[in-house]
């Protein structure tokens, strides 16, 4: 933010400033209450209508959700799709960018229109469904994944991107005995890093909070993801059933709520600081250039 000399442009920047920090602490607020309730007894929960620090510090609510069959298999379940639908993503997104990138390849163009076709017109719930269907998909973990196995946006941003490096990299490699593949991997990618970084986080992000399409094609509630098991956790009454825990005890449910919430959350606002460096410049990156 640009600092103004003139006294009517330092009150403009300090009421910025003041409203712009009232804006975060207003939407970090309902994060720290859940993360405080998280570790507060029930009771503290029902008589404290909002707390940013519990009085008395418990760890019953995440306790219990680990010793829970269910939301363990849920946590594993969702980082193992995750992870591999990032991968297939990826590799899907930067095999098709790469080849489009080259001005020589033929139906380049017609291509690259039903890219744009695709990315302003989607068939639809319903026909994805009855495609997934059709391809045997239904109830596999396949169909978390490859129905959105290429972001027509990250393509196009992605293949600016290898438009835009020096040609003669290529050329020096295949003067070399290089193959297509061998560019691909051994050149490219590499100077690659910081785009491929800001959509391997996009594709993350998007798979682990995805909650449609596990709702559509997984009718098996043994390979819910995380965001189905915590839909079900705070749209259920009774937290007993959910898991093999001694039937005497009573969870707090609101905790339970709060913990399942803080876990499916917290994973994402770890990894991103260390994906942050790349974040502004891998998307102002191949942006430019059609």
């Amino acid at each position: 933010m640009k600092i103004h000399n003139t006294r009517g442009g330092r009150i403009f920047d300090a009421a910025n400033y003041v409203f712009l920090s009232l804006i975060g602490i207003i939407t970090l607020l309902p994060f720290v209450y859940v993360f405080a309730g998280s570790f507060a007894t029930e009771a503290e929960i029902t008589r404290r209508a909002f707390f940013v620090w519990p009085e008395q510090f418990t760890l019953g609510s995440y306790e219990y959700i680990f010793a829970t069959p269910a939301f363990v298999r849920a946590l594993v379940t969702t980082i193992l799709v995750t992870a591999v639908g990032t991968l297939v993503q990826l590799a899907f997104t930067v095999t098709m960018a790469y080849p489009l990138a080259k001005k020589t390849l033929r139906g380049r163009n017609v291509i690259l229109s039903l890219v744009v076709f695709a990315m302003v017109f989607s068939g639809g719930m319903i026909p994805t469904f009855l495609l997934v269907k059709d391809l045997g998909l239904l109830n596999s973990y396949w169909a978390l994944i490859l129905p959105a196995a290429i972001n027509p946006f990250s393509l196009i941003i992605i293949k600016n991107f290898f438009q835009e490096l020096p040609a003669e990299l290529e050329e020096s490699a295949k003067m070399d005995g290089a193959t297509e593949i061998g560019i691909l991997w051994r050149i490219l990618l590499p100077l690659s890093k910081p785009v491929l970084a800001t959509f391997a986080l996009f594709y993350a992000v998007g798979i682990w909070n995805d909650f449609m399409s596990p709702l559509l094609y997984l009718s098996d509630n043994s390979k819910w993801t995380l965001q189905m098991y915590l839909r079900q956790v705070t749209a259920a009454s009774d937290l007993l059933g959910t898991g093999n825990v001694d039937p005497n005890y009573i969870p707090p449910e609101q905790g339970i709520k709060f913990a399942v919430i803080v876990v499916a959350t917290l994973p994402i606002l770890i990894f991103y600081p260390f994906l942050q460096k790349h974040f502004a410049k891998g998307m102002l990156i191949g942006s430019v250039k059609g």
